[in-house]
């Protein structure tokens, strides 16, 4: 069968895989010969921390990718297939090789981020004013965009009916495989003169502790810690919740790039749900929750900037130099509540923090501190590895009671009460906290109401190697019920 296109050029982005990819597989399918590219993109990168674990993952990502796409092609006769990566700004970098290498036609998968659709309208713009096609596809949800609307045909904004219409609609037509092998034929030989992918030094980066934390990474590194996963996944509704214990999938990173296949873990998910596992089915709910998030932010993009619920940006929050140091003081870990500094000290650490631990950090951030939730949104953006942009916005605005599907603005995690029922024996305080191991039981989540002998048997003292606590939780609830009477009285 002949294919409408000679030349094809792939650019990868969040779908760093060779195998279940849609733009990919469209590509080998309507080209006679497919390059692939992916750009470092510098109005990206130029902005990030020197040290940044994302960049560092994403190179060692692409490293394996290139391996992947020489290893598909090898078998059909093309050596010296792979990928070529440039350190440049892709708004021109993508036109660029296009019209070197010839190409009718870009393929890539959708990107619903504000930023990234106008880069893309760009790159669209400028390809065809030289006559080149721009072809993009779903690939990084089950279900994006509209495709999901309620009965009066507008977006969903509430979780629960639209988790139900998911389940609804999701059928194999939607989790299908885009198959890449059987077609891998047409992937094309870099160009003679192609440069050497470019170091971490080369892009001004450095490296960071990404090894020493043996977080793997790549296609590899996805599919080892998901078979790891589906050992314990049954266990998933309870273990999920205590981060001592060894319950999510951490596979949020491997998401966010996509090294793993929404569609794989979708379908995987689903099959044991019906199988009767209740641990898949609240795993299986978490995937909903991301797709829930991405259409949220696609069809409401000013949730970017501001709140889901406008009524909740007339809050007063607390501003000037003291605020900016109880923020630097969060920042740090330096609240004086154990769970909460422990929690912000494995972001600082490790660029990850445990699930239940996002959402204790940031309601003490905005409930007890009363600091804007953009804020603390912007920092675990620069600090999170698997940082995504509608599922961290979601998070935070569920957090300070602005978003769709929200907690309700009077109801205020107790960062103790957390600490004692999720971190009962104290493990992860005493790992991201050793200056307090020698503390027990309650002592160890609130050691300002420790006994002072107590206090100084442990090697605490307060004030010196431990903060004293920045607020009294019980008074900054009542503070923050004064500032969220503005909504109440909006008839919130």
């Amino acid at each position: 069968m002949s294919k409408p296109y000679e030349r094809g050029l792939v650019w990868f982005r969040r779908d760093l895989r060779a195998h279940d990819h849609a733009a990919l597989h469209h590509a080998l399918s309507t080209c006679r010969q497919v390059f692939c590219l992916f750009v470092f993109d510098r109005e990206i990168l130029d902005g990030l921390p020197r040290a940044d674990r994302r960049v560092e993952f994403i190179w060692h990502s692409l490293v394996e990718l290139d391996g992947a796409l020489k290893a598909l092609a090898l078998p059909h006769g093309v050596p010296g297939a792979g990928l070529v990566v440039l350190h440049d700004k892709a708004r021109s970098a993508v036109l660029q090789q296009a019209l070197v290498l010839g190409v009718q036609a870009v393929f890539t998968n959708h990107d619903d981020e504000p930023q990234a659709l106008a880069r893309d309208a760009d790159v669209a713009a400028s390809l065809s004013a030289q006559g080149v096609g721009f072809h993009s596809f779903k690939d990084h949800v089950v279900f994006e965009r509209s495709e999901l609307l309620t009965q009066a045909g507008k977006p969903y904004g509430v979780f629960t009916p639209y988790k139900n219409a998911w389940l609804k609609k999701v059928d194999s037509y939607y989790l299908q495989t885009h198959a890449v092998a059987p077609h891998a034929g047409a992937l094309a030989a870099k160009p003679a003169g192609t440069p050497p992918m470019p170091t971490l030094a080369d892009m001004g980066f450095e490296k960071t502790n990404l090894e020493a934390m043996k977080l793997p990474t790549g296609i590899s590194g996805g599919a080892q810690l998901y078979k790891e996963f589906l050992e314990r996944i049954d266990l998933y509704e309870d273990a999920r919740n205590f981060p001592a214990v060894k319950g999510p999938s951490y596979l949020g990173v491997h998401l966010r790039f996509g090294t793993v296949s929404i569609r794989e873990l979708a379908a995987e998910g689903l099959k044991r749900q019906d199988g009767g596992s209740a641990g898949a089915a609240v795993w299986l709910s978490e995937l909903i929750w991301r797709d829930f998030y991405a259409q949220i932010l696609s069809n409401f993009p000013r949730v970017a900037g501001a709140s889901f619920k406008p009524d909740y940006d007339a809050i007063a929050w607390e501003t000037g130099p003291a605020a900016d140091a109880l923020f630097a003081a969060w920042c740090q870990g330096r609240t004086g509540y154990p769970l909460v500094d422990a929690a912000m000290a494995q972001i600082n650490q490790t660029g990850y923090m445990h699930n239940r631990l996002r959402m204790v950090a940031a309601c003490f951030l905005i409930k007890d501190l009363g600091i804007d939730w953009r804020r603390g949104e912007a920092y675990f953006a620069e600090k999170l590895n698997d940082f995504d942009l509608s599922s961290n916005n979601g998070g935070w605005q569920w957090a300070s009671s602005s978003g769709c599907d929200a907690q309700p603005y009077f109801r205020i995690f107790n960062p103790v009460s957390q600490s004692l029922k999720f971190d009962p024996e104290g493990k992860f305080i005493r790992k991201y906290l050793p200056q307090l191991a020698g503390l027990q039981g309650k002592a160890l989540h609130s050691p300002w109401e420790a006994a002072p002998l107590e206090l100084a048997a442990a090697g605490v003292k307060l004030g010196e190697n431990y903060p004293v606590p920045l607020v009294r939780h019980d008074q900054a609830r009542l503070r923050t019920l004064e500032r969220y009477a503005v909504v109440k009285k909006s008839g919130e």
